[in-house]
């Protein structure tokens, strides 16, 4: 039996999202810049992938910017919205386990000579709005606070961290990478106190290599690419219709089946967490089953004492189980997680631990095999390093 259970890693593109996109790219192929009758086709894709984000996100469909993806969007976000403000101060504040394609960026700015505040959090993966209020300075210009942590799920509550913000001072630029959030949660910038708001398609079911920044009418960015003036200067290029239509379709389809998956994936979390005390030697990390629903549905973070990650994980994969050591982009960046270190794995169980995730198509008899395998693979394994 095949188990996929990497769902935050990537997802499977809904097949009603690839039947669109081979349409778009064979028959509505047209350049949406230009003025004939097949740019207006491929003009009218973007207006309506544009409309239904914006009903997603309750918002207005000009504050939606496409991207190619989280990456780019976060990058949008933290370098654009610096640079436009760099006259008011050079102070930003963020977590220390955000996202790398949060944490990169602002290296980058601080070697421009921005300063960045990284915040503690607890073991649950929370940041206190006093420690938040704390931080904050006359010269501090942007916050990001991610909404979802991608390695152990924690949920942050980042509209009490927006409204410490705006209390202090409503011109400080709020930021949230809610790329794990999207598609699991309902999500309101507007009442939220969010002014960007960072989101991938491959992560809700869609093409992968495409994803949005939401940017408040009011909020101001300096645009990281420059040419022919697309997306009202923000991202200039020729816009990939055929993405932009399936990221749109995407968008609608969460919605649409929120609560009903939302349920689906916390019965399989709820179902994985009863069955690991099969398993010896098995914490989990940032949840409680008292605390199950103040996490993401879809993210379970799991250490297996006496256990090598990635040994255990290619054991797994030769079951056709597949799971990941961390976030999917930490590949690029190998080395100890700075997730695990900030919510207080012990240092034993920091190179044993595994990231299951979940999507509205998991089966119970997905976590059934993989809890199977993990009490036969485990007991083994241990064993086997202690020699």
């Amino acid at each position: 039996m095949e188990c996929y259970l990497d769902n935050a890693a990537t997802t499977q593109a809904l097949p009603e999202v690839c039947d669109l996109v081979v349409e778009v790219m064979g028959k509505d192929y047209g350049n949406p810049s230009s003025l004939h009758m097949k740019g207006v086709e491929g003009e009218r894709f973007v207006r309506r992938a544009s409309e239904q984000i914006a009903k997603t996100l309750r918002c207005k469909p000009k504050e939606i910017v496409f991207t190619s993806g989280g990456t780019e969007s976060n990058n949008m976000a933290l370098i654009g919205a610096a640079a436009a403000n760099r006259r008011r101060g050079r102070h930003i504040i963020t977590t220390c386990f955000e996202h790398p394609s949060v944490l990169e960026p602002l290296i980058y700015l601080e070697e421009l000579g921005y300063e960045v505040t990284y915040l503690p959090v607890d073991k649950e993966g929370h940041v206190k709005p006093e420690v938040l209020r704390d931080a904050l300075r006359q010269d501090t210009i942007l916050v990001s606070v991610m909404m979802v942590n991608n390695e152990v799920g924690s949920l942050l509550d980042v509209a009490a961290l927006s409204e410490t913000v705006k209390a202090y001072n409503p011109e400080i630029v709020f930021h949230s990478d809610a790329i794990q959030a999207y598609g699991k949660m309902k999500i309101s910038p507007g009442k939220m106190g969010i002014d960007l708001l960072s989101v991938s398609g491959h992560k809700i079911h869609g093409p992968k290599g495409t994803g949005f920044l939401y940017k408040a009418e009011k909020v101001r960015l300096h645009p990281l690419i420059r040419g022919g003036g697309q997306q009202g200067g923000l991202r200039s290029g020729t816009e990939n219709v055929p993405g932009i239509a399936g990221l749109g379709l995407a968008a609608e389809s969460m919605d649409r089946t929120l609560d009903e998956r939302r349920t689906h994936m916390y019965e399989r979390k709820r179902q994985f967490i009863r069955r690991l005390e099969e398993v010896p030697g098995a914490v989990v990390n940032a949840c409680s089953p008292l605390s199950l629903e103040q996490t993401a549905p879809h993210i379970l973070s799991v250490s297996f004492a006496g256990v090598r990650s990635e040994v255990l994980l290619h054991a797994l994969e030769e079951r056709q189980i597949y799971v990941s050591s961390g976030s999917a982009c930490s590949s690029n960046h190998p080395g100890i997680s700075g997730t695990l270190r900030a919510i207080g794995v012990p240092d034993d169980l920091l190179e044993a631990t595994l990231r299951f995730s979940f999507s509205g198509f998991t089966k119970p008899e997905e976590i059934d095999h993989t809890i199977e395998s993990l009490r036969e693979l485990v007991p083994v394994l241990a064993r086997y390093r202690r020699r």
